[in-house]
């Protein structure tokens, strides 16, 4: 571990968090070093936050009058009559409403971007070809935000069917400037690849770097800066549903991503009169209003209806410590439910440095075909299981019952030699978002450059090692008609003619 951990890099050199504490040596910390704000730990609980000491109303959500002149405003997420556990809101003290805006005008539409992944939609593509693209261009020319550098590559469904997703990349070199977006269709799950996002929400700024990720839910309005230069990343969307941490079962209380490592805002208010530009995703298309008062013109704030942040170096991996591979749910940091209640919607999963200790067991990916749709990033480092051209930024993409595994050269050395325990994957964090739907592609990752098809010519050389036994096959089959020849005439197995009787 680096002697300092003081900019995003360093983090990325550490095996996991627990190294930064330096075995007790000095007061533990629960953010990197050079993060500026300030958070709430937990997740799914009731969270609460004033930047002004005795705004939030006690005893009540809505008060006839309120403390400062504010107004309160209640964000719904879930049906009025859900139930307790499911249900989500949230209540904003703010300077003005958001209702306080000037109408809605139509923008034209992101070419890049797509929300309808039914096969019927002529823009969208089926293919049981292994995909992978190149790592996208961060544009140099004037300037792209992070909304105007959104582009789809892949989904399942329609967000006005409240029943699917899609998987984004973002590539931007500026900073939204007046300018809010707000996600209708539903939750973004984002991950920066590159380049920091310091990320102004209504709740409170939250600051994610490579190596963490955020989650914006539906209807909630953010900005983001790029504080650090052109920013490049992945993201999760998800419709008609929320992200939550998947159940442990026999791994007991502890494990995976733990509750209090996920961070949420504390409140921070611009009261600013200054011309804003607020621009809506709804249904795949982007609307925009404008108005005369900053959008994050909250003072203070209770609910958990609250975005939040999670470093994913604080992943506590778990596996197989005999033999043989665990199914890869273990490395699931969030999971989306659908309606079937035996399959999520979409999983989150990273496979970053971890031991790998099983003993007589083939330590490759085994060679497999599963119901899921796979579509993987790199955020850093290099991953095995991949080709060559699987770059930070990059993306790969399996369909359902598509088969894949490695080629036969890793096969063969991994059959062939007893690999020491070892730690696997350092320095490096992969990314995969899965689900059980099937995906289609868009136009826009169809036809980029960038695409590129895992050659099937890598497995060409997988040897049939069986032929080579043909002999020793024969003559065990040879042996066994023998015997059941014996058994048919009813003599026992092994039983030989002219034996002593």
């Amino acid at each position: 571990m680096p002697a300092q951990t003081s900019g995003a890099e360093d983090y990325q050199n550490i095996f996991h968090w627990a190294e930064t504490q330096k075995d007790g040596t000095i007061p533990s910390f629960a953010t990197r070093k050079n993060d500026p704000y300030e958070y709430q730990s937990g997740f799914g609980n009731d969270f609460e936050s004033e930047a002004i000491p005795g705004t939030i109303p006690q005893g009540q959500n809505n008060p006839r009058a309120i403390r400062f002149g504010l107004y309160a405003e209640q964000m719904t997420a879930s049906a009025f009559v859900a139930p307790r556990h499911a249900n989500k809101k949230a209540w904003l003290y703010r300077v003005r409403p958001a209702v306080a805006h000037e109408g809605f005008t139509s923008l034209p539409d992101n070419k890049d971007m797509e929300s309808n992944f039914i096969p019927l939609n002529p823009r969208v593509h089926l293919s049981p070809t292994q995909l992978a693209w190149l790592p996208f261009d961060i544009p140099k020319d004037g300037e792209v935000d992070f909304v105007s550098g959104l582009k789809t590559i892949a989904g399942s469904g329609d967000p006005t069917l409240r029943e699917g997703l899609a998987t984004h990349v973002y590539t931007a070199n500026a900073s939204m400037k007046q300018k809010a977006f707000v996600n209708s269709d539903g939750d973004f799950l984002i991950v920066p690849q590159q380049g920091t996002l310091d990320i102004q929400t209504e709740f409170g700024p939250l600051y994610v770097q490579p190596g963490e990720i955020c989650v914006i839910m539906r209807g909630q309005r953010f900005r983001v800066e790029l504080p650090d230069g052109p920013s490049r990343g992945y993201i999760l969307e998800v419709w008609g549903t929320n992200f939550e941490l998947p159940e442990l079962g026999p791994l007991g209380a502890n494990g995976l991503a733990n509750s209090r490592d996920f961070l949420h805002p504390k409140a921070k208010y611009d009261a600013k009169k200054e011309r804003w530009e607020i621009i809506y995703k709804l249904g795949g298309k982007f609307f925009k209003s404008t108005q005369g008062h900053s959008p994050f013109d909250v003072v203070a704030w209770h609910g958990n209806y609250v975005p939040y942040k999670y470093d994913l170096t604080k992943f506590v991996n778990v596996g197989s410590i005999s033999v043989d591979h665990i199914d890869p749910s273990i490395f699931c940091v969030l999971t989306a439910k659908s309606r079937d209640p035996t399959a999520p919607l979409a999983d989150f999963l990273i496979f970053s440095p971890r031991w790998d200790v099983a003993s007589h067991t083939y330590r490759p990916p085994y060679y497999h075909r599963n119901v899921a749709s796979e579509l993987m990033g790199l955020i850093y480092g290099d991953y095995g299981g991949r080709s060559d051209e699987f770059q930070p930024g990059g993306v790969s993409f399996e369909c359902g019952m598509v088969p894949h595994g490695v080629a036969y050269e890793e096969f063969k050395a991994a059959t062939e030699t007893q690999p020491p325990e070892m730690q696997i994957s350092k320095g490096s964090i992969a990314i995969m978002f899965e689900s059980s739907r099937p995906f289609t592609i868009t136009d826009f990752a169809w036809n980029s450059p960038k695409k590129h098809e895992h050659e099937p010519k890598m497995w060409d050389n997988l040897v049939d090692n069986f032929s080579t036994h043909a002999k020793e096959i024969d003559e065990i089959l040879a042996q066994h008609k023998t015997n059941d020849l014996k058994i048919a005439n009813g003599k026992p197995k092994g039983f030989a003619s002219g034996s002593a009787q």
